[in-house]
């Protein structure tokens, strides 16, 4: 057992969110504890992203913004959230992404952005580093980062659960309060198998999606909801945890992690062909390939549950006159590794979970709920995407939000408004629940797989009254045994990930159960 480390910020999650929102707070001066589940703060699904961040197409761009964000959320949106981010986002893109780390995007001869555009985009907006802005983005922020005196970072550290006055603290006068207030997390070292108690007095979630809790997905291993599933226990709102974003085209291969073929080849004026060699979108909607994303997505599952075919192909080769291995190094080389040559042949693709539209209920500045608990970027739902969000909007609202979130959170330090040194006292160390050793890898894996098949089946690209029940029940099954089992047994990081994923599962099923009517990510076929 380690003993407790105080911290004034604690930022769980090193993407573009969690990055940005530790460099606000460190060039400011305050201290701030930077945790990963990974090895490498850039092993995340920022450095996944590959299509680009919006920026602005042209000075008076704000108001088709934010009517292109409005349609792809089927206006499910908060509207004040998007205009924040039209308003707001060139701005952090100029000062963090520009400015202060100095990311090499795409530039004409003439030394101005190279702007592209992508589905659901009315204009050219999105600017990018050929097919891997996502990478170029997070080396920036990393050595950045890491480069700052005033960020620890700890990594191969898994969050197990937030620490609160109300489920935590042994002090009957934080008990009986009505406020209840988030002190930090118990947080799991991979290095050595302790438990450590992290207090601060400003913790952050930014700790990504939900991708791995389904059969497909493009998200990294540790995408499986942690934050959502910690600030659900500890009493923090949720919203629209049932839309689930499916991109419509992972390269169709056998792989645990399907890769991704960015929407920027589309963009560029590739075409979806199904079996026969019809290129069929413009039969589902007017946008035709350059549709938004859930649209895009029903579009080739209908195509295949009517051919019986396990995927769709993409031609790039015969609608896009670029220099391919140029202008997407990283989808070519990937395409060649798998014997496809995309300037010669066609990419054959399938839809595969890829970006949670739901999370921590938060406002502009990133606060939730729950005082002293922030969240930002993809486990955060600020209101942007709705039922369906728009390519590109994630980094941005990634990069947005962690600023905001960044400059509130030192406001509030400014003041001085530290926790009482009596209520961290009050907060015990990780307690283990279990002393029998008897955790089974073949287990884990069975329910992982298990999970993971009901999630894809039932609660995937399109539901049903009928579905959803069923997985309800499934998942509550499994649910209640994998918790029998955490209690039993001394903990370690795959038994906390499925504790998670199945509470993650659950909380998504429930939402899309409540949730009657079709709209964007949360397709109802009854």
């Amino acid at each position: 057992m380690s003993a407790a480390l105080t911290t004034p910020v604690l930022i769980i999650g090193s993407g573009i969110a969690g990055a940005t929102c530790a460099l606000q707070l460190a060039d400011q001066g305050f201290e701030v504890t930077l945790l990963t589940a990974a090895d490498s703060i850039s092993m995340n699904n920022t450095a996944l992203a590959q299509g680009g961040i919006i920026y602005k197409g042209g000075d008076d761009d704000a108001k088709d913004l934010v009517r292109d964000v409005l349609v792809a959320g089927w206006r499910h949106n908060y509207v004040r959230a998007v205009q924040h981010l039209a308003r707001k986002g060139p701005e952090a893109v100029e000062k963090v992404l520009m400015d202060r780390v100095d990311v090499p995007f795409d530039r004409t001869p003439g030394g101005e952005l190279s702007l592209t555009r992508e589905g659901g985009h009315s204009r050219p907006r999105i600017a990018h580093c050929a097919d891997f802005t996502g990478k170029a983005i997070m080396d920036s922020l990393a050595a950045a980062v890491l480069a700052s005196p005033n960020i620890r970072i700890l990594t191969n550290r898994t969050a197990i659960d937030l620490l609160t006055t109300h489920h935590h603290s042994c002090h009957l006068d934080y008990r009986y309060s009505l406020e209840n207030q988030c002190v930090g997390a118990y947080v799991y070292n991979g290095d050595n198998g302790h438990v450590e108690t992290l207090l601060a007095d400003v913790t952050v979630l930014a700790t990504g999606g939900v991708g791995q809790i389904y059969l497909h997905t493009t998200n990294t291993k540790d995408s499986i909801g942690s934050g959502l599933a910690m600030a659900y226990r500890a009493g923090a709102w949720t919203m629209n945890s049932e839309f689930v974003q499916f991109h419509p085209t992972a390269l169709y291969q056998k792989s645990k992690q399907r890769f991704l073929v960015s929407e920027a080849v589309r963009g560029e004026g590739a075409k979806l062909l199904n079996a026969e060699g019809e290129a069929f979108m413009p039969r589902y909607d007017a946008r035709a390939d350059l549709a938004p994303r859930d649209i895009v997505t029903r579009a080739i599952m209908s195509e295949m549950l009517r051919s019986g075919e396990p995927c769709v192909f993409l031609d790039v080769a015969n609608h896009v006159s670029l220099d391919l291995p140029k202008r997407f190094p990283t989808i070519h080389k990937r395409c060649m590794e798998a014997g496809i040559d995309m300037t010669r042949q066609p990419i054959p693709v399938v839809p595969a979970a890829h970006y949670f539209c739901g999370g921590v209920l938060t406002d502009d500045r990133g606060r939730t709920t729950l005082k002293r608990l922030y969240a930002v970027g993809e486990c955060a739902c600020t209101g942007i995407h709705g039922a369906n969000r728009l390519a590109s909007t994630s980094l941005l609202e990634g990069l947005l939000w962690g600023y905001e979130a960044g400059h509130e959170i030192a406001r509030a330090l400014h003041k001085k408004t530290f926790l009482q040194p009596k209520l961290l006292a009050s907060i015990p160390d990780w307690e283990t629940p279990g002393t029998t050793h008897d955790e089974d890898p073949a287990l884990i894996m069975q329910d992982w797989a298990a999970l993971r098949h009901t999630m894809w089946n039932y609660v995937g690209i399109s539901r049903s009254t009928a579905r959803l029940k069923r997985a309800m029940s499934d998942i509550n099954n499994q649910y209640h045994q994998v918790q029998k089992f955490y209690r039993e047994t001394p903990i370690t990081k795959e038994l906390v990930d499925l504790f998670h994923g199945c509470q993650t599962a659950y909380i998504i099923t429930s939402s899309a159960l409540r949730n009657t009517r079709t709209s964007g990510c949360h397709h109802r076929v009854d």
